[in-house]
Order: structure tokens, then sequence, then C-alpha cells
């Protein structure tokens, strides 16, 4: 069973940076494209960040220049960090991944959240 584990949220100052992480298991990791999505209160669920299995990486407007998307295929890990934080950034943020048989191979984790507050 795939399974999709987020961790690092929490609170920050505007300003302030963060890091989250994505641990994936039940999947060949290198052989997944890998992305953030958030979704704040009231709002619909956005594309934040993604990385291929090539290392190719895509931002939403909004975060290009503050977040960075890395990944450790050894770890089969996913990273998000995120820098210069402000209120807007405040979300669920979920791990996503898609496979080769992508849309059948395409997985989900919990969420973390991540308040920006002063």
């Amino acid at each position: 069973q795939v399974q999709l584990v987020e961790s690092g949220g929490g609170l920050v100052q505007p300003g302030g940076s963060l890091r989250l992480s994505c641990a994936a298991s039940g999947l060949i990791f290198s052989r997944f494209a890998m992305g953030w999505y958030r979704q704040a209160p009231g709002k619909q669920r956005e594309l934040v960040a993604t990385i291929t299995s090539g290392g190719s990486t895509n931002y939403a407007d909004s975060p290009k220049g503050r977040f960075t998307i890395s990944r450790d295929n050894a770890k089969n890990t996913v990273y998000l960090q995120m820098s210069s934080l402000k209120f807007e950034d405040t979300a669920v943020y979920y791990c996503n991944a898609k496979g080769p048989a992508w849309p059948v191979n395409d997985y989900w984790g919990q969420g973390t959240q991540v308040t920006v507050s002063s």
C-alpha cells in the first residue's frame, strides 16, 4: 500500500522559514513525480510545486522564488523549503505522488498544517 506522510508543519512568523518533508513508502519512489499542494480554509486545493522523476521543477506564481522543492531518492522523501513566508501561505499542505501509470497511480498524504502568524 502506498503511503505518503507529511511532517514539518507548524506555526511560523511572517518572513520566517519552514521545511516540509514527505516520506513515501510502498512505491518505487524514483519513478514518481512528486508535488506539494495546499488548501486554505474556504479555498480549493491548489498546486504549489512539482518535481519530476528527472528532477525538473515547476512552481505556482505565488511561491515562486520563495519555495524550493527537492527530492532525495535514497530516502524516498520529497521536501518543500519555504522561506519569506506570508500570511497567505497559511494552509494545509499535501504531498502528492504521480506514477508512470497516472492517473491510476495518483496518491495523497494526509496533510500538514502551516500557519503563518505574528
